[in-house]
This record gives structure tokens, sequence and C-alpha cells, in this order.
């Protein structure tokens, strides 16, 4: 008995079964393939416009404290590195950033000012921010560079801003006693004569501090010399210097050089705990086109000192 055979054919579906054919399976596999490379490249360029990103950034910490009452709270806002550079008219941008943050105190951790770029920048942004909250500067290495620091330092006075200089002032700010010290750069002693001894004058400014009653913080450009700040009894020391590394790999790499350090700097940026001090580095709010910061945008660094325990080591 014979049966009837249906023909089978590649060009065909067959409705009933459901059955493509090989060009619909083909059409089907090359629209996966554009799918998937559209997202490979928007994602190749979401990277590059990540990695590149110039633009002014918050990065906040909260550093808790028993030297301050239970809801008492310091707001800082830590600028580093300017290095004179200009956010738009006025230094609108990076003032009005500033502003937003409702600053106690504004810390300026050195090179505000540049041994090579005029002054421009730096005098916009210091008549913009004296009204925000009260200043407190110290001098970085290019400040010491131009050779003109004594200049520098009358300038930044004039704008009602403090300079430290291996000294401290205390302040009361919302009801919490503030001691603010603060060290010239190590490079000072291009001013000075060979005898100079900048370790041996933060033991003259500092050595004894651990008797003055309220929370000590330190201002002081260099984050490499934790292992000196570690001999004193600060609760909190703001630096600058590293501009983040220059480099960065989320995740996976924190700097790939930073000046005085070398490569992969253990001090790039963050916040780093020794024992009951807390160390925290800016990566600074600088931008040179010649030398383009990677997945490290500019930083406005925003801190808050808050009264509770801190974290047991």
């Amino acid at each position: 008995m014979e049966t009837d055979r249906i023909p089978q054919s590649s060009g065909v579906t067959d409705t009933e079964t459901g059955i493509s054919s090989d060009s619909e399976i083909r059409g089907r596999s090359r629209s996966r393939k554009k799918i998937v490379v559209l997202i490979i490249a928007g994602l190749f360029v979401f990277m590059i416009f990540a990695a590149f990103y110039d633009g002014l950034t918050v990065r906040r910490y909260r550093v808790g404290t028993d030297k301050l009452d239970p809801g008492q709270n310091v707001r800082i806002v830590l600028i580093a590195d300017l290095h004179s550079s200009i956010y738009g008219e006025g230094q609108k941008s990076l003032v009005g950033l500033i502003k937003k943050q409702d600053p106690d105190l504004i810390a300026l951790a050195g090179d505000i000012a540049d041994d090579r770029e005029p002054h421009t920048g730096t005098e916009m942004f210091l008549a913009n921010i004296r009204d925000i909250a009260p200043v407190f500067y110290v001098s970085g290495n290019h400040e010491c560079w131009s050779y003109e620091t004594d200049r520098i330092k009358a300038m930044i006075k004039r704008y009602g801003a403090t300079v430290l200089e291996h000294d401290y002032r205390k302040i009361t700010i919302n009801g919490a006693e503030i001691i603010i010290c603060g060290v010239d750069d190590p490079d000072i002693k291009l001013h000075k004569d060979i005898w100079y001894d900048w370790e041996q004058e933060m033991h003259e400014a500092f050595d004894g501090l651990e008797t003055e009653p309220g929370y000590k913080i330190l201002l002081s450009h260099r984050p490499e010399l934790v292992d000196i700040y570690r001999e004193f009894s600060f609760d909190l020391v703001l630096s600058g210097h590293s501009h983040g590394g220059q480099v960065r790999i989320p995740f996976i790499l924190n700097g790939l050089y930073a000046p005085d350090q070398g490569l992969f700097p253990e001090y790039a940026g963050g916040l780093y705990r020794h024992g009951v001090m807390t160390h925290i580095v800016s990566r600074g709010v600088s931008y040179n086109p010649r030398l383009p910061r990677i997945f490290n945008p500019p930083e406005v660094v925003v801190i808050d000192i808050s009264g509770d325990r801190p974290p047991q080591h």
C-alpha cells in the first residue's frame, strides 16, 4: 500500500508545524548579531565618555568622632591642586558647587596657585569663596617652585583666608571645638637657609598638642608623608598632591602614577585610616588637556565630621 509523501523544501515554512525556513533562521541570527554589535558599540562610547569626563564631581566622606557631642556636625569642603584652573566666568561652576554644599569651613590643601600659570584663576576663586565660610590655606610644591611664595601668601590673605605655616588656630564651629593646623610644603626649603629642617619644625609646632581639648585637623599638601603625621595627635589629615594617580581603572586600579610616590601610589585619593587618625586625600580640581585624567574627574571633597564614636580598629 502506497502512502502520499509531502515533499520537503528548505524554502517553505510549514505553518501548521511552525518549522522555519533556513533563510528566516539566518535572518534572525543576523538581527541578533546587529543588536549585540550595537550594544557593544554603545558601551564602548559610554566607557570613552566616562574615561575622559572632565566635569566637576562631588565626593563625600563621613568621619565619626567622640570629640563632638552626639548630633553635632562640622562640614568641610576640601579643595586641592587648583593650579589656577578656571571653571567658567568668575569660577562660577566651581564656586557654585562649593556653595551648594553649605560648608562650615573651606580647606585649601596646596597648589591653589601655580608656578607657570598666571594667578587669575586663583584670585577669581578666592574672591568668590570668601563669603561662603572661613577659609584656611597651606602651600603646595608648585607655589614653592614659583619662588614667589610670600607674594602668593599675601595675595591669599588679602582675600580673607587664613594662611597656616607650621602653626594652628583654635575655632568653634556649631558648638564644637576645632583645632585647625597647617604646614608649609616641604619645598618651602627652597626659600630657607641650608639648615632648614621641615620635620623639626613640625615637632616645634605640634608637640604637646595632645593636651589641647578639641578635634584636631591637619592640612598638609603631601599624602606620602603620613608616617610623620602619625607621630602627632591629629584626628584628621587633609592632603592633595597626588592628582588621583592620573589614570584609574574603577574597582581595579586606584591610581597609576603620583608625584613623589611613583607608579601605583598607595595614597592616590580617598579615605585611609591609620589607627585613630583618618587621612583624606583629594584627587584635586585641576585639569590639563595636555595630560588628561582618565576615569579620574576633578573633585570637590565634602567631609562631614559627626559626633558619634568612630569604628574601632
